[in-house]
């Protein structure tokens, strides 16, 4: 296992930053104090407090009313109407006659009048048959029930996944500081040995020109690594919802830990426990159930039905009273191929389904893959880099002590020093790599959030 030679303790810099930003939080009213976070921490907040843990369960609750919703429609409705109406007749003319034949037939205009009344009823329906439609709805809600539970689930590795990479890239932009640091505290002293012995007469002045301008680069370099850091910690606290200029301490390091499972292994695992997977599943079986309800608008539908009616000319309208029970049966005979066009593109969305779930498998296998490869990689660069560092201090010690005695040049030491710092770059560099590509596995593996 690669040791890591140089990142075993907080440096020296970091800590005294990390004691002044303390002092300056007690100091000041109103300044908000670091926090502490673990990884697992970090991932904890995440899960509690990320707005995308909160719609997912939002999504979830809604899926389980639908499924109320559903079964409701298979039990009895009963509604009460009341309804008021004020009419009017039209007038009418009638002739009058006289039997004793006195007098001719006389008409006679009866007058409009105004008629008011109040109407009450109560309906009782329950549906018996519905040709499935009723079964295939509530399969319909349960199944999506199902899939926003999963996708809770989902939603849960993804953000471990972003809070676990937020982490991993503070620990990575804050050896980089060190890094930086460590770089220009190099330069800073060779600049001072090189003015030593220009003035001494030893060493020409391009020596010190050339020992400025890489002085000036590592102050820019340390520069950018300290926005990266900043920028880091931005995003972290994002992730677990925190206030974005909130200084986080981080207690881990960039560690190595062998990973012993095989890549078929990995696989294996992940067809049988990747939520996505089993949404897509999921939704093969929620567009057959579709294919039920869109059937059932050819087929016979019956319901019971039962009421009772009032209706009078004075309010509230209870007085005349009917009541009525029966079965209603009803089969459509002709719908312009409405049904046979729901049907036809129920089965479309059926294959699509079937479609999208192979394309996911595929996805999960080139993932996990991918994942997988990368790792081993980044795993290699650990060993190779962690090599090219020891072999990068001894030469840049023997390049000091060789500048220093007169036989080696400026350039030497140079060279050194930048070879050194990018070996021990590339060490982080391949640390980070090598804890981010296990993350992404464990989330492409469908490893369950503890």
């Amino acid at each position: 296992m690669a040791k890591n030679i140089f990142f075993g303790r907080m440096p020296k810099q970091a800590a005294a930053l990390l004691t002044g930003t303390m002092l300056l939080s007690a100091a000041l009213p109103g300044f908000a104090a670091p926090v502490e976070l673990t990884l697992d921490q970090a991932i904890e907040m995440a899960l509690k407090s990320n707005p995308a843990i909160k719609i997912s369960e939002s999504e979830l609750d809604k899926a389980n009313w639908d499924v109320s919703v559903a079964r409701a429609g298979r039990g009895p409705s009963l509604t009460f109407d009341h309804s008021f109406s004020r009419y009017k007749t039209a007038e009418s003319s009638t002739y009058v006659y006289d039997y004793a034949l006195i007098n001719p037939p006389k008409k006679i205009t009866v007058p409009e009048y105004f008629t008011t009344r109040y109407t009450n009823s109560v309906n009782l329906s329950l549906p018996l048959y519905t040709g499935g439609k009723l079964e295939g709805t509530i399969d319909k809600a349960k199944l999506a029930a199902k899939s926003a539970d999963l996708g809770v689930t989902d939603t849960q590795q993804q953000i471990k996944l972003n809070a676990t990479t937020g982490y991993y890239s503070i620990l990575q932009t804050r050896n980089l500081v060190s890094l930086r640091e460590e770089s220009l505290d190099r330069l800073t002293a060779h600049l001072k040995n090189v003015e030593a012995q220009y003035n001494a007469g030893t060493v020409a002045k391009s020596d010190v020109l050339r020992s400025e301008v890489e002085k000036a680069d590592a102050e820019q370099n340390l520069i950018i690594a300290k926005n990266s850091y900043e920028l880091a910690v931005s995003n972290l606290n994002n992730i677990i919802s925190l206030p974005l200029a909130t200084q986080l301490v981080v207690k881990d390091e960039l560690k190595y830990q062998k990973f012993d499972k095989a890549l078929e292994e990995c696989i294996t695992f992940a067809l049988s426990n990747r939520p996505d997977l089993a949404q897509a599943q999921t939704n093969v079986e929620v567009a057959k159930a579709q294919i039920r309800v869109a059937e059932s608008g050819s087929k016979l539908s019956i319901a019971a039905t039962a009421s009772e009616n009032w209706s009078d000319s004075e309010y509230p309208g209870t007085d005349k009273n009917t009541w009525s029970v029966g079965v209603s049966a009803s089969y459509n005979l002709f719908d312009s191929g409405l049904t046979k066009g729901q049907v036809r593109g129920a089965e479309a969305e059926h294959n699509k389904a079937k479609e999208q779930l192979r394309q996911a498998k595929d996805s999960t296998q080139l993932e996990v893959r991918q994942a997988y490869l990368n790792m081993l990689e980044a795993e290699k660069r650990i060993e190779t880099s962690n090599v090219a560092v020891i072999k990068g201090e001894e030469d840049y010690k023997i390049a000091q002590v060789r500048y220093s005695a007169g036989v080696g040049t400026n350039l030497d030491v140079i060279d050194s020093q930048v070879a050194l710092t990018t070996a021990k770059t590339n060490y982080v560099q391949a640390l980070y790599d090598y804890n981010t590509s296990r993350a992404k596995l464990d989330k492409a593996m469908g490893i369950a959030v503890k």
